[in-house]
């Protein structure tokens, strides 16, 4: 990761997850959202740090040698296939890995001791819970601790983990300042604009809708993103 951990942090807090993937959109990069369904299990849970992957096959040791290799802040991301029929995390693994540092936890499955992970306020996203964990044990995957899949996305040590209540989201490690960047002047695009429809000016007259679709009357082929760029808006839709 090219940028310090206590200045990513630094620099997230003021920002959301929407912001930066409205930031990718603009440098032309893939948005690498989890699916929606992997949810905060702490309210209000935010994080932002170095993906510290890992692959489940049905035992608890591999976590504890991802996190004795981590650096502070870094994200834990568990790869269980997604599965919906054990639970994979649970309260001892989340405790170690704020007694570790770890700036939280993104589990592609789910998770159990909902009300012991509450309590102990690491940010944990997952996509449920149930009561049983693995009943199984199978082969240690080569790229057990070096790459994770999170939906229909690989991520691995090169990439940084960006959670909020609207979900994760994976950059790259190496553009991630430029993204910030975007993502904050985005923000404080938006944030003006909200200033002026509260001041009464609409979003329509803000962005020149009627110019758009006049525009689009002379130019089909004409989208609202291309004119919301040549007119300096911040919606990405």
């Amino acid at each position: 990761m090219s940028m310090p951990t206590d200045k990513l942090h630094h620099r997230f807090v003021a920002l959301s997850t929407a912001h930066v993937a409205d930031a990718c959109l603009r440098a032309g990069l893939p948005v690498r959202c989890a699916p929606a369904e992997v949810r905060p299990v702490v309210a209000g849970g935010r994080m932002a740090g170095r993906v510290l992957p890992t692959r489940h096959a049905g035992s608890v040791d591999i976590f504890l040698e991802a996190i004795d290799r981590a650096a502070p802040c870094d994200v834990l991301v568990v790869d269980n296939a997604g599965r919906t029929d054990e639970a994979c995390v649970g309260d001892l693994v989340v405790l170690e890995a704020q007694a570790a540092g770890l700036a939280g936890l993104v589990v592609w499955g789910l998770h159990r001791d909902t009300v012991d992970i509450r309590a102990v306020g690491l940010p944990v996203f997952s996509l449920g819970a149930t009561p049983t964990g693995p009943q199984r044990l199978d082969p240690r995957p080569a790229d057990a601790v070096t790459s994770a899949q999170v939906g229909q996305w690989t991520v691995g040590p090169d990439d940084v983990a960006l959670a909020d209540e609207d979900g994760v989201l994976f950059v790259p490690g190496d553009r991630v300042g430029e993204l910030l960047d975007l993502a904050e002047s985005i923000r404080d695009t938006e944030r003006r604009q909200a200033d002026r429809i509260r001041a009464g000016e609409s979003l329509r007259t803000q962005v020149g809708f009627g110019a758009y679709l006049a525009g689009r009357a002379q130019n089909p082929a004409l989208t609202f993103r291309e004119h919301l760029r040549a007119v300096g808006g911040a919606i990405e839709e």
